[in-house]
Protein backbone atom coordinates (compact mmCIF):
# COMPACT_ATOMS: atom_id res chain seq x y z
CA UNK A 1 0.00 0.00 0.00
CA UNK A 2 1.17 3.41 -0.75
CA UNK A 3 -1.19 5.20 0.94
CA UNK A 4 0.67 7.36 4.11
CA UNK A 5 -0.98 6.54 7.57
CA UNK A 6 -2.76 8.80 9.15
CA UNK A 7 -2.91 8.68 12.88
CA UNK A 8 -6.57 10.84 14.10
CA UNK A 9 -6.04 13.62 16.72
CA UNK A 10 -7.67 13.35 19.68
CA UNK A 11 -9.96 16.49 18.77
CA UNK A 12 -10.97 16.98 14.82
CA UNK A 13 -10.05 20.51 14.12
CA UNK A 14 -11.30 22.15 10.34
CA UNK A 15 -8.70 22.09 7.85
CA UNK A 16 -9.72 24.68 5.13
CA UNK A 17 -6.91 23.83 3.00
CA UNK A 18 -7.93 20.26 2.67
CA UNK A 19 -8.20 20.23 -0.84
CA UNK A 20 -9.91 18.49 -3.71
CA UNK A 21 -12.20 19.64 -6.44
CA UNK A 22 -15.31 20.36 -4.41
CA UNK A 23 -13.58 21.54 -0.96
CA UNK A 24 -14.98 24.89 -0.92
CA UNK A 25 -18.35 23.72 -0.58
CA UNK A 26 -17.71 21.63 2.33
CA UNK A 27 -17.68 22.59 5.58
CA UNK A 28 -18.64 21.46 9.63
CA UNK A 29 -20.90 24.15 10.19
CA UNK A 30 -25.14 24.80 8.38
CA UNK A 31 -26.52 27.83 8.20
CA UNK A 32 -26.51 30.94 5.25
CA UNK A 33 -23.21 32.68 5.11
CA UNK A 34 -24.29 35.93 3.00
CA UNK A 35 -27.83 37.42 2.26
CA UNK A 36 -29.15 36.64 -1.18
CA UNK A 37 -33.02 36.49 -1.77
CA UNK A 38 -33.93 33.71 -4.03
CA UNK A 39 -35.63 35.03 -7.47
CA UNK A 40 -39.11 33.81 -8.02
CA UNK A 41 -40.33 33.79 -11.72
CA UNK A 42 -43.89 33.10 -13.24
CA UNK A 43 -44.47 29.32 -12.64
CA UNK A 44 -46.46 27.30 -9.91
CA UNK A 45 -43.03 25.36 -9.32
CA UNK A 46 -39.60 27.13 -8.54
CA UNK A 47 -36.36 25.21 -8.56
CA UNK A 48 -33.37 25.77 -7.42
CA UNK A 49 -30.85 23.51 -8.61
CA UNK A 50 -27.76 22.44 -11.00
CA UNK A 51 -27.76 19.15 -13.42
CA UNK A 52 -25.48 17.11 -10.84
CA UNK A 53 -27.29 13.57 -10.93
CA UNK A 54 -29.35 14.80 -8.07
CA UNK A 55 -30.79 17.94 -9.58
CA UNK A 56 -31.10 15.97 -12.98
CA UNK A 57 -33.98 13.70 -11.39
CA UNK A 58 -36.09 16.82 -10.73
CA UNK A 59 -36.14 18.08 -14.00
CA UNK A 60 -36.50 14.87 -15.59
CA UNK A 61 -39.21 14.49 -13.16
CA UNK A 62 -40.82 17.81 -14.34
CA UNK A 63 -40.39 16.81 -17.85
CA UNK A 64 -42.23 13.70 -17.81
CA UNK A 65 -44.96 15.47 -16.32
CA UNK A 66 -45.27 18.21 -19.05
CA UNK A 67 -45.45 15.52 -21.43
CA UNK A 68 -48.42 13.64 -19.74
CA UNK A 69 -50.30 16.81 -20.39
CA UNK A 70 -50.00 18.33 -16.92
CA UNK A 71 -49.91 22.39 -17.08
CA UNK A 72 -49.69 22.85 -13.56
CA UNK A 73 -46.30 20.91 -13.72
CA UNK A 74 -44.93 24.10 -15.27
CA UNK A 75 -41.77 25.36 -13.99
CA UNK A 76 -39.20 28.12 -13.33
CA UNK A 77 -35.62 26.47 -13.05
CA UNK A 78 -33.07 28.85 -11.49
CA UNK A 79 -29.22 27.97 -11.41
CA UNK A 80 -27.72 27.55 -8.11
CA UNK A 81 -24.01 27.37 -8.73
CA UNK A 82 -22.56 25.19 -5.92
CA UNK A 83 -19.02 26.15 -6.90
CA UNK A 84 -19.41 29.79 -6.44
CA UNK A 85 -21.84 28.90 -3.20
CA UNK A 86 -25.06 30.17 -4.04
CA UNK A 87 -26.09 27.24 -1.61
CA UNK A 88 -25.00 29.01 1.15
CA UNK A 89 -27.20 32.29 0.17
CA UNK A 90 -30.27 33.54 2.93
CA UNK A 91 -32.82 32.64 0.35
CA UNK A 92 -31.65 29.27 -0.59
CA UNK A 93 -31.27 27.74 3.14
CA UNK A 94 -34.61 28.86 4.19
CA UNK A 95 -36.14 26.27 1.17
CA UNK A 96 -33.70 24.15 2.06
CA UNK A 97 -31.71 24.15 5.96
CA UNK A 98 -29.30 21.06 4.16
CA UNK A 99 -27.66 23.96 1.94
CA UNK A 100 -28.19 21.55 -0.78
CA UNK A 101 -29.40 21.15 -4.44
CA UNK A 102 -32.05 20.85 -5.40
CA UNK A 103 -35.20 22.52 -3.46
CA UNK A 104 -38.59 23.15 -4.62
CA UNK A 105 -40.42 25.71 -3.46
CA UNK A 106 -44.51 24.71 -4.56
CA UNK A 107 -46.37 28.42 -4.96
CA UNK A 108 -49.53 26.47 -6.21
CA UNK A 109 -51.66 26.89 -2.78
CA UNK A 110 -52.20 29.74 -0.56
CA UNK A 111 -49.38 28.82 1.47
CA UNK A 112 -46.11 28.02 -0.61
CA UNK A 113 -44.74 24.66 0.25
CA UNK A 114 -40.82 24.47 0.36
CA UNK A 115 -39.84 20.63 -0.73
CA UNK A 116 -35.92 19.46 0.02
CA UNK A 117 -34.00 16.32 -1.34
CA UNK A 118 -34.19 14.95 -4.20
CA UNK A 119 -36.14 11.53 -3.53
CA UNK A 120 -38.13 13.63 -1.13
CA UNK A 121 -39.02 16.07 -4.31
CA UNK A 122 -39.71 13.29 -6.78
CA UNK A 123 -42.14 11.41 -4.05
CA UNK A 124 -44.20 15.22 -3.68
CA UNK A 125 -44.49 15.05 -7.23
CA UNK A 126 -45.44 11.84 -7.74
CA UNK A 127 -48.09 12.24 -5.17
CA UNK A 128 -49.41 15.83 -6.42
CA UNK A 129 -49.79 14.90 -9.94
CA UNK A 130 -50.93 10.62 -9.62
CA UNK A 131 -47.94 9.73 -11.86
CA UNK A 132 -44.92 7.91 -12.09
CA UNK A 133 -45.61 5.45 -8.27
CA UNK A 134 -48.11 2.80 -8.35
CA UNK A 135 -51.45 3.18 -6.30
CA UNK A 136 -51.57 -0.75 -5.08
CA UNK A 137 -49.55 -3.23 -3.93
CA UNK A 138 -46.93 -4.68 -3.96
CA UNK A 139 -45.89 -2.53 -7.09
CA UNK A 140 -45.82 0.52 -4.98
CA UNK A 141 -43.51 -0.85 -2.27
CA UNK A 142 -41.50 -1.67 -5.15
CA UNK A 143 -41.07 1.24 -7.00
CA UNK A 144 -39.96 2.78 -3.04
CA UNK A 145 -37.58 0.54 -2.06
CA UNK A 146 -35.85 0.78 -5.07
CA UNK A 147 -36.41 4.91 -5.00
CA UNK A 148 -34.67 4.33 -1.32
CA UNK A 149 -32.17 1.89 -2.22
CA UNK A 150 -30.71 4.59 -4.38
CA UNK A 151 -30.85 7.49 -1.53
CA UNK A 152 -28.62 4.86 0.88
CA UNK A 153 -26.57 3.60 -2.44
CA UNK A 154 -24.97 6.97 -3.91
CA UNK A 155 -22.97 8.19 -1.55
CA UNK A 156 -20.96 5.62 -1.99
CA UNK A 157 -20.63 5.77 -5.57
CA UNK A 158 -20.41 9.64 -5.32
CA UNK A 159 -19.18 10.91 -2.11
CA UNK A 160 -17.16 7.93 -2.46
CA UNK A 161 -15.90 6.71 -5.22
CA UNK A 162 -16.08 9.59 -7.69
CA UNK A 163 -14.65 11.84 -4.95
CA UNK A 164 -11.20 9.28 -4.54
CA UNK A 165 -10.95 8.24 -7.83
CA UNK A 166 -11.63 11.53 -9.69
CA UNK A 167 -11.93 14.13 -7.40
CA UNK A 168 -9.43 14.23 -4.70
CA UNK A 169 -6.01 15.50 -4.60
CA UNK A 170 -4.34 12.44 -4.69
CA UNK A 171 -5.17 9.33 -5.64
CA UNK A 172 -4.97 6.68 -2.91
CA UNK A 173 -5.09 2.71 -3.00
CA UNK A 174 -7.51 1.64 -0.01
CA UNK A 175 -9.98 4.35 -0.49
CA UNK A 176 -10.42 3.85 -4.60
CA UNK A 177 -10.58 -0.22 -4.16
CA UNK A 178 -12.96 -0.23 -1.35
CA UNK A 179 -15.48 1.90 -3.14
CA UNK A 180 -14.84 0.92 -6.53
CA UNK A 181 -15.79 -2.97 -5.33
CA UNK A 182 -18.82 -1.50 -3.51
CA UNK A 183 -20.15 0.06 -6.56
CA UNK A 184 -19.49 -2.76 -9.19
CA UNK A 185 -21.84 -4.46 -6.12
CA UNK A 186 -24.26 -2.43 -6.15
CA UNK A 187 -23.99 -2.32 -10.70
CA UNK A 188 -24.16 -6.23 -9.82
CA UNK A 189 -27.49 -5.66 -7.78
CA UNK A 190 -28.92 -3.46 -10.73
CA UNK A 191 -28.54 -5.63 -13.25
CA UNK A 192 -29.81 -8.87 -11.59
CA UNK A 193 -33.19 -6.54 -11.26
CA UNK A 194 -33.34 -5.78 -14.45
CA UNK A 195 -32.75 -9.07 -15.97
CA UNK A 196 -35.95 -10.06 -14.78
CA UNK A 197 -37.85 -6.71 -15.17
CA UNK A 198 -38.02 -3.93 -17.80
CA UNK A 199 -38.31 -1.14 -15.26
CA UNK A 200 -36.93 -1.65 -11.36
CA UNK A 201 -40.04 -0.86 -9.87
CA UNK A 202 -41.66 -3.56 -12.45
CA UNK A 203 -43.18 -3.43 -15.89
CA UNK A 204 -43.60 0.41 -15.54
CA UNK A 205 -41.30 3.47 -15.48
CA UNK A 206 -41.10 5.28 -11.74
CA UNK A 207 -39.88 7.34 -9.44
CA UNK A 208 -37.76 5.08 -8.91
CA UNK A 209 -36.05 4.80 -12.30
CA UNK A 210 -35.76 8.47 -12.48
CA UNK A 211 -33.73 8.38 -9.21
CA UNK A 212 -31.76 5.97 -9.78
CA UNK A 213 -30.45 6.53 -13.72
CA UNK A 214 -28.69 9.57 -12.98
CA UNK A 215 -26.27 8.32 -11.25
CA UNK A 216 -26.15 4.63 -12.34
CA UNK A 217 -27.25 5.05 -15.72
CA UNK A 218 -24.94 8.07 -16.35
CA UNK A 219 -22.14 5.38 -15.18
CA UNK A 220 -22.62 2.83 -17.40
CA UNK A 221 -23.26 5.54 -20.35
CA UNK A 222 -19.82 7.20 -19.61
CA UNK A 223 -21.17 10.94 -18.19
CA UNK A 224 -20.22 10.44 -14.83
CA UNK A 225 -16.30 9.99 -13.60
CA UNK A 226 -15.12 8.97 -16.90
CA UNK A 227 -14.66 5.41 -15.17
CA UNK A 228 -16.25 3.17 -17.11
CA UNK A 229 -12.91 0.82 -18.79
CA UNK A 230 -11.68 0.95 -14.87
CA UNK A 231 -14.68 -0.34 -13.96
CA UNK A 232 -15.74 -2.59 -16.60
CA UNK A 233 -19.39 -1.34 -16.92
CA UNK A 234 -19.59 -3.25 -20.42
CA UNK A 235 -20.69 -6.28 -18.28
CA UNK A 236 -24.15 -4.48 -16.88
CA UNK A 237 -25.61 -5.41 -19.96
CA UNK A 238 -29.02 -5.26 -18.27
CA UNK A 239 -28.14 -1.84 -17.13
CA UNK A 240 -26.91 -0.44 -20.27
CA UNK A 241 -30.49 -1.65 -22.01
CA UNK A 242 -32.38 0.37 -19.51
CA UNK A 243 -30.24 3.21 -19.47
CA UNK A 244 -30.41 3.57 -22.80
CA UNK A 245 -34.07 2.95 -23.14
CA UNK A 246 -34.50 5.74 -20.72
CA UNK A 247 -32.24 7.87 -22.28
CA UNK A 248 -34.40 7.68 -25.41
CA UNK A 249 -37.63 9.31 -23.72
CA UNK A 250 -37.61 13.03 -24.93
CA UNK A 251 -38.54 14.15 -21.64
CA UNK A 252 -35.23 12.88 -20.34
CA UNK A 253 -33.15 14.38 -23.13
CA UNK A 254 -34.99 17.73 -22.15
CA UNK A 255 -34.53 17.17 -17.99
CA UNK A 256 -30.73 16.64 -19.04
CA UNK A 257 -30.20 19.99 -20.20
CA UNK A 258 -32.00 22.52 -18.02
CA UNK A 259 -29.11 23.92 -15.53
CA UNK A 260 -26.51 22.18 -17.04
CA UNK A 261 -23.19 24.66 -17.16
CA UNK A 262 -20.65 21.57 -18.47
CA UNK A 263 -20.49 19.65 -21.97
CA UNK A 264 -21.13 21.10 -25.42
CA UNK A 265 -22.83 23.89 -25.35
CA UNK A 266 -25.67 22.02 -27.10
CA UNK A 267 -27.03 20.56 -24.35
CA UNK A 268 -27.12 23.20 -22.12
CA UNK A 269 -30.20 25.24 -20.63
CA UNK A 270 -28.74 26.85 -18.37
CA UNK A 271 -32.10 28.63 -16.83
CA UNK A 272 -35.43 27.31 -18.01
CA UNK A 273 -38.74 29.49 -17.83
CA UNK A 274 -40.66 28.08 -20.47
CA UNK A 275 -41.13 25.08 -22.61
CA UNK A 276 -40.62 27.32 -25.36
CA UNK A 277 -36.31 27.68 -23.92
CA UNK A 278 -35.13 24.32 -25.74
CA UNK A 279 -35.75 25.61 -29.02
CA UNK A 280 -35.47 29.92 -28.67
CA UNK A 281 -32.73 29.36 -26.23
CA UNK A 282 -32.38 31.61 -23.11
CA UNK A 283 -29.64 34.51 -23.41
CA UNK A 284 -27.77 33.06 -20.50
CA UNK A 285 -27.40 29.90 -22.71
CA UNK A 286 -26.79 32.02 -26.00
CA UNK A 287 -23.74 34.02 -24.17
CA UNK A 288 -22.09 30.22 -23.53
CA UNK A 289 -21.70 29.26 -26.51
Amino acid sequence: MSDTPYTPPKVWTWDKASGGQFASINRPIAGPTHDKDLPVGKHPLQLYSLATPNGVKVTIMLEELLAKGHTGAEYDAWLIRISEGDQFGSGFVEVNPNSKIPALMDRSGSTPVRVFESGSILFYLAEKFGEFLPTTQPARAEAMSWLFWQMGSAPYLGGGFGHFYAYAPQKWEYPINRFAMEVKRQLDVLDRRLAESEYLGGADYTIADIAVWPWYGGLVKGWNYNSGEFLSVHEYKNVIRWADQIHARPAVVRGRMVNRVTGDPAGQLRERHDASDFETKTQDKLAAE
